[in-house]
């Protein structure tokens, strides 16, 4: 679904305009603690990445979602579920990262309520997290998502949560 509705949030489809969003929330090293890649260096970076998940809405109908207060048009994170390959399994890969704002308000589990809901059926649901993320980790878990493994990811270990 290209905009869904929660109590608190307005999650809709990522567009060109959320550049600059992209790049402040991907680009704060407080976002990247447990990113093995670290931040993204700089706007070019932060518009391959957003190309990508543009190309994901237009050829797989898809994708990840702004996320936005209920009558506010501030982005205070991105996240959702896009098509991707893991251990040569088509998955459902969930994303989710908010700025620090947004922090301890319980945005991140409201968006991965409604990502689950919206990728029900559509194939298995998966998070990648990196095995010393607590936060990503309790944000999975009280969703209802379960560590299935640990794999090497980006270079690091990672748990494979599945919903």
């Amino acid at each position: 679904m290209e905009v869904v509705q929660t109590e608190r949030l307005v999650l809709s489809r990522v567009t060109a305009d959320d550049l600059i969003s992209v790049h402040e929330i991907h680009s704060d090293p407080r976002t990247n603690v447990y990113n093995p890649a670290g931040p993204t260096p700089d706007v070019e970076s932060s518009r391959a990445m957003l190309d990508l998940w543009l190309a994901d809405w237009a050829e797989r109908g898809l994708g990840y979602w702004a996320a936005r207060l209920v009558g506010e048009s501030r982005v205070i994170g991105f996240g959702g579920l896009r098509r991707a390959v893991l251990d040569g399994d088509e998955v459902l890969n969930l994303y989710y990262r908010f700025r620090p704002s947004a922090w301890g308000h319980g945005y991140a589990l409201e968006l991965v309520e409604a990502a689950l809901r919206v990728g029900e059926g559509l194939g298995p649901v998966v998070a990648v997290i990196r095995d010393i993320n607590l936060p990503s980790r309790r944000v999975a878990e009280k969703a209802g998502m379960h560590k299935d493994r640990t794999i090497p990811y980006g270079g690091v270990p990672s748990d494979v949560y599945v919903a």
